[in-house]
């Protein structure tokens, strides 16, 4: 098995084209296909902030649901669309109020199958990706060692916000503990979440968001090469968005 992990896409869809194409992926019909059959693997996160968060889910949708020849982990980003799409109360800002407007500019019968289609993306998909051909987890913002196979609240709350402490950061985010220095296992964690200049590698672990929609990069993490690809976004850098070590 051959793998590409993307990192979080956040509405970037011009620039994960332009991914799929220096990771060398045919375009045929509009769907990507790698000549060696590797399989693009999303790390959650595909809306909010970026210009094309509707086209960018159902992008992904077609791949994983439809076609069968990629797979999706969620991201917190991911979970908060869902429970809007649910009808759940939840705030529309961060991001989500970007993917709420261009929704808007749908028809009715459009919202209804891009909610449907998004519903269907994440029940069918897992909370976290195991892929023991590569030795690999694929996990939005991380996961302990010891909760790899464990599916509870707890690590789903790890799994989707990271190591968080209880406490709020000025500009409102949740505090996080850095998890990866204390990682001491031999399978790969591969997450985004936390935006770095450059991929960010500590222990085992590869924090792959660069942060595309904030100005930097888009990036895919290769299995078993253990190689990183990028290119640079379109969007303007926003500076103090990213974490500096």
């Amino acid at each position: 098995m051959k793998i590409d992990v993307i990192g979080d896409v956040h509405g970037c869809f011009d620039e994960l084209k332009q991914l799929f194409i220096e990771l060398g992926y045919d375009w045929g019909n509009g769907i990507p296909r790698h000549p060696d059959d590797r399989i693009p693997v999303f790390v959650g996160d595909l809306t909010d902030r970026g210009p094309h968060s509707i086209k960018t889910l159902r992008f992904v949708y077609n791949l994983v649901v439809k076609e069968g020849i990629a797979k999706y982990v969620p991201g917190n980003h991911c979970d908060k669309l869902y429970r809007y799409f649910k009808g759940n109360p939840v705030k529309q800002q961060h991001g989500l109020e970007t993917t709420v407007a261009e929704l808007m500019q749908l028809s009715t019968s459009e919202q209804a199958t891009v909610r449907e289609e998004f519903i269907e993306l994440v029940d069918s998909s897992p909370l976290y990706y195991h892929v023991p051909e590569v030795n690999a987890v694929i996990a939005h913002a991380g996961i302990r060692g010891e909760d790899i196979g464990q599916k509870n609240k707890r690590v789903k709350t790890f799994v989707l916000y990271g190591d968080i402490t209880g406490n709020t950061l000025p500009d409102g985010r949740p505090e996080r503990r850095d998890w990866a220095q204390q990682y001491d296992g031999d399978t790969w964690i591969i997450y985004g979440h936390t935006p770095v200049y450059e991929p960010r590698f500590v222990n085992k672990t590869v924090n792959i968001d660069t942060g595309c929609v904030f100005g930097n990069q888009l990036t895919a993490f290769r299995l078993p090469e253990e190689t990183t690809v990028s290119v640079l976004s379109s969007m303007p850098l926003v500076k103090e968005k990213f974490k500096y070590h």
